[in-house]
């Protein structure tokens, strides 16, 4: 795989955790104790990776569980099957979350499904490295954004009418956004975008009571990686970090879980970094 042609959206079988090798560890690593019982939560990017870790981990925790995703049907199954395993209840809804049409149908299908969403997790994301600037196209350009960042932006607008007192939402942005990545411009710069996204927004509905925080992971292990990165990149990800080795899905989900159960009731338009120890400012 050249770093000119990758393409995760595209690539759907090499985008696929069922392909992995090794798997990414996605089970929560302990005990529930129901912080997050009765609760609804919308888990964009949900079928695998990080998303799923976060589904299965709020499941664990009492809440019921729509994921979202667009390509791997047999990830999402999965996935709705191992939130079923842990008594909880699970949607999937398939589509582009650049779409703000489809983002609007989300809420409704889970409304009628699971009941009115306390948590959302704006999640999904897409990657293309190119070796060079003007490699970067203008369709690329755009594709980046429509899903980094206006599909956050879709889903907030869509699902704030049914938020409440107690509702939180929750962002991933990314290390790239905090120190950038030289095969990744385009998509650290939509990382950047989030990050000012969280930070406002956490500041319109603070007197509403619903909270606005993000996770930036560093180098997870998830199906993002090897569908995207050329052979060299996978082999040595995450190698760099202090911890020398990239994290697991299961070691940044419990981040995600902290923001959005009571526990982290007096933070609001944060960023926790999962990263393996790389320092970063804000």
């Amino acid at each position: 795989m050249n770093n000119t042609t990758s393409d995760a959206r595209q690539k759907d079988d090499g985008a696929t955790e069922r392909n992995m090798l090794p798997k990414p560890d996605c089970m929560p690593r302990y005990a529930g104790s129901k912080r997050l019982a009765n609760k609804t939560a919308i888990v964009t990017g949900g079928d695998s990776g990080i998303g799923r870790a976060v589904s299965i981990l709020f499941a664990r925790e009492g809440a019921n569980v729509a994921i979202v995703y667009q390509h791997s049907d047999e990830d999402a199954r999965d996935t709705v099957g191992m939130i079923e395993e842990e008594g909880q209840k699970a949607i999937c809804l398939k589509g582009d979350i650049g779409s703000k049409a489809f983002c609007t149908d989300i809420v409704a299908q889970t409304k009628q499904a699971l009941g009115a969403p306390d948590i959302v997790v704006n999640n999904a994301g897409e990657q293309h490295p190119k070796a060079d600037v003007d490699a970067i196209d203008e369709d690329q350009l755009r594709q980046t954004f429509q899903t980094n960042i206006f599909g956050q932006f879709f889903l907030t607008q869509a699902v704030l009418p049914d938020l409440k007192e107690g509702s939180s939402i929750i962002c991933t942005t990314s290390v790239t956004a905090y120190r950038g990545q030289d095969l990744l411009i385009d998509y650290a710069s939509s990382k950047g975008a989030i990050l000012s996204f969280i930070r406002a927004l956490s500041h319109k509905l603070a007197p509403k009571g619903i909270r606005v925080n993000g996770v930036a992971p560093g180098p997870i292990w998830t199906p993002l990686i090897p569908s995207t990165f050329p052979k060299d990149k996978v082999d040595s990800f995450g190698k760099s970090t202090p911890l020398g080795r990239a994290g697991q899905p299961n070691e940044v989900a419990p981040a995600f879980l902290f923001l959005a159960c009571a526990d982290s009731s007096y933070i609001t338009g944060q960023v926790i970094h999962p990263n393996g120890g790389e320092p970063v400012s804000s």
